[in-house]
């Protein structure tokens, strides 16, 4: 789908042709075409959008034992709204960063977007009882059978005070665990897992985790030393043994 919608070479536009024959021979792709062309595809700004992992992790307890997990945002108190082609078309036209400014005035006024986090939990294993694969990222787990459960809830409750080193420089990637949480047998997840770090060391540097906007907030040990713009060393304590 990326390399569908690049440029063509001749006129350095967008050939939207393409994409739809991209589309007819890529079955998958029904579903997020259904979305991208029903009422839902145009989010009216980034306050009253959904979020989604996309990818299907696994929580383990202290046992071993795991469970498949789907990971949901939704908007809390300013809900969820999209735009007809006709208004996304007539508020483009006058101010392309429409979305963005949004933002950043509903937080400088103190109306700050929160959404709550709720996982969908799924038994590890074979499941012929589905009609869909449950580790394809291309498809929704039905919340009659998953329910939504809240977990969490997410603020943002201030502006950066440097978009570069706040924004620019914020390095995710689905490698970046902690205790109890694992890698299913998602594909795209298990390639995204080996590229993510290796794209983020190339854009950022090669200790982009020490950056402040990445750093973990707790002491971690990677063990890991030297490359560029190196300010501290995360080395486990060395014991001498007498």
């Amino acid at each position: 789908m990326v390399h569908a919608f690049k440029p063509d070479p001749l006129t350095n536009a967008q050939d939207m042709e393409r994409f739809f024959d991209f589309v007819s021979l890529s079955p998958e792709a029904t579903h997020m075409v259904t979305f991208l062309f029903s009422p839902w595809g145009i989010p009216a700004n980034y306050r009253q959008m959904q979020g989604s992992g996309v990818n299907t992790y696994k929580w383990v307890n202290q046992e071993g034992k795991g469970v498949l997990i789907k990971y949901h945002w939704e908007p809390l108190n300013q809900g969820i709204r999209n735009l007809l082609q006709k208004d996304a078309s007539e508020i483009q036209g006058q101010n392309f960063n429409h979305a963005t400014l949004d933002l950043y005035h509903a937080i400088e006024q103190g109306n700050y977007p929160e959404w709550e986090l709720c996982v969908q939990v799924m038994e590890d294993g074979e499941h012929p009882e589905l009609d869909f694969d449950p580790l394809d990222p291309t498809k929704l787990w039905p919340q009659d059978q998953f329910p939504f459960l809240p977990v969490g809830k997410m603020t943002l409750n201030r502006n950066p005070e440097d978009y570069f080193n706040e924004v620019e420089q914020a390095a995710f990637g689905t490698g970046v665990l902690v205790d109890g949480l694992d890698f299913s047998d998602d594909k795209l997840l298990q390639g995204r897992t080996f590229s993510y770090s290796d794209t983020q060391r190339h854009r950022v540097g090669a200790n982009y985790l020490q950056l402040p906007v990445n750093a973990a907030k707790t002491r971690v040990a990677t063990n890991q030393t030297g490359g560029q713009m190196q300010y501290e060393v995360d080395r486990a304590p060395v014991r001498i043994r007498m």
